[in-house]
C-alpha cells in the first residue's frame, strides 16, 4: 500500500536512459520507487544508489512489457503508486517492408500496448482516490509521419494524442496526466534503432539528466505536455502550418 509519508512511483524501462534519470530526480525528492525493465544488473545498482543517497525504498521487478503476462507482474508487483511513469520504449531505423516484423509487432506491443494497459489500470484506481499523476513518454517524433522510423513515429503519436484525452478525461479529478516530448537525447536508445546524430542533431540534443528534470517539473505542474530544448519547442507549431507533402521528404532525410 502507498506509504502515508511518502509518494510512491513506478518508473518503467528504469535501467538506462530518461527512465533512468527520471527514476534520480524523483527518488532525490524523497519518492519510494518500483523500478522495472528486462536487465537485473543496471535497475539492482540503480536501487542500490537512490537507496544509499535518498533513504528511499526502491522495488525492483524484472518484467518483459512487451508480453501482457510482464505488464500484469509489474501492476502485481508494484501494488498502489501515486506516480506512474509509462518510459519504456524502443524504435528502429529503416525502411517499414525491409525491417523485421516481429521486432516491429514488439514495438507496438511495449510502445503502445503496455503503456495503454499499465496507464488504463492507474488511472482508474488514481481516479477512485481522487488523486495521482501520470507521465507518458512521447517524442516530438509524434508531432508528424516519419518515413524511416514509421512504425516508432506512429506509436509515439498515439501516446501523444492519447494522452491529451486522458489529461481533458481526468482534470476534474484531481488525476494529472503529462506527455513528455523529447526531441533528440544521447541514450541508449539511439544503439538500438541504429541511428547516428549529425550535427544538426546534436546541435538540438538535450541530456538526458536535463530531459528528467524537465519532465518532473511539468508533471509535478498539471501540464498537458512539456517539450524540452528551446530548439524544440517552436516544432507544433511548424508542422501545423507546413503541408504533410512538404513535411515527408524533410523528415525522412533527417532520419535517413
Amino acid at each position: 500500500m502507498i506509504s502515508k509519508q511518502r509518494e510512491r512511483a513506478l518508473v518503467t524501462g528504469a535501467s538506462s536512459g530518461i527512465g533512468r534519470e527520471i527514476a534520480r530526480v524523483l527518488g532525490a525528492q524523497g519518492c519510494d520507487l518500483v523500478i522495472t525493465a528486462r536487465r537485473r544488473a543496471p535497475l539492482e545498482a540503480l536501487a542500490e544508489e537512490l537507496a544509499s543517497a535518498h533513504g528511499i525504498e526502491v522495488k525492483v521487478v524484472i518484467s518483459d512489457l512487451t508480453d501482457e503476462v510482464g505488464v500484469e507482474n509489474v501492476i502485481k508487483e508494484s501494488d498502489e503508486v501515486d506516480i506512474l511513469v509509462n518510459n519504456a520504449g524502443f524504435g528502429f531505423m529503416g525502411q517499414h517492408a525491409n525491417l523485421d516484423q516481429a521486432g516491429q509487432l514488439n514495438m507496438i506491443d511495449l510502445n503502445v500496448r503496455a503503456l495503454t494497459h499499465l496507464a488504463r489500470h492507474y488511472s482508474a484506481v488514481m481516479k477512485a482516490r481522487g488523486s495521482g499523476r501520470i507521465l507518458n513518454v512521447a517524442s516530438v517524433a509524434g508531432y508528424q509521419p516519419g518515413p524511416n522510423m514509421a512504425v516508432y513515429c506512429a506509436t509515439k503519436a498515439y501516446v501523444l494524442s492519447y494522452t491529451r484525452a486522458l489529461h481533458a478525461e481526468l482534470k476534474r479529478s484531481k488525476v494529472s496526466v503529462t506527455a513528455l516530448c523529447p526531441g533528440f537525447v544521447a541514450t541508449g536508445f539511439q544503439e538500438v534503432a541504429g541511428i547516428e546524430f549529425g550535427k544538426l542533431e546534436m546541435a538540438g540534443a538535450v541530456p538526458a539528466s536535463s530531459v528528467a528534470k524537465a519532465a518532473v517539473k511539468a508533471m509535478r505542474r498539471g501540464r498537458r505536455e512539456v517539450i524540452p530544448g528551446w530548439m524544440n519547442k517552436g516544432l507544433p507549431l511548424l508542422v501545423r502550418m507546413t503541408p504533410v507533402r512538404l513535411q515527408l521528404p524533410v523528415v525522412g532525410r533527417l532520419l535517413s
